[in-house]
């Protein structure tokens, strides 16, 4: 089960990357971020704030197929930070 922890208490990698996907709804948030991450190389690490609840499901899905890590999913008042991890590249 995904761990959704308070704002502040995720990972403390420093993002390489990030994405503002506020206000958007599925697909639109997954397609974007599957978008940058094909343009990242191994060991980066993208941001992607998110305020569609659906991304604590779909997010994980895209990421198990691509081969990419999950670093942490915080929550602030209905907005979610997630910090992900390139280990594919260009997938």
């Amino acid at each position: 089960m995904l761990e959704v922890v308070p704002f502040g208490e995720g990972s403390p990698l420093k993002p390489t990357h990030s994405l503002n996907v506020l206000g958007f709804f599925c697909p639109v948030p997954v397609a974007e971020t599957r978008k940058i991450l094909l343009q990242m190389s191994i060991g980066e690490i993208l941001e992607v704030w998110a305020d569609d609840p659906e991304v604590l499901h779909d997010m994980p899905l895209l990421l198990k197929r691509c081969g990419d890590s999950l670093l942490s999913v915080e929550e602030r008042i209905g907005e979610y930070r997630l910090l992900i991890q390139v280990q594919q590249g260009g997938v």
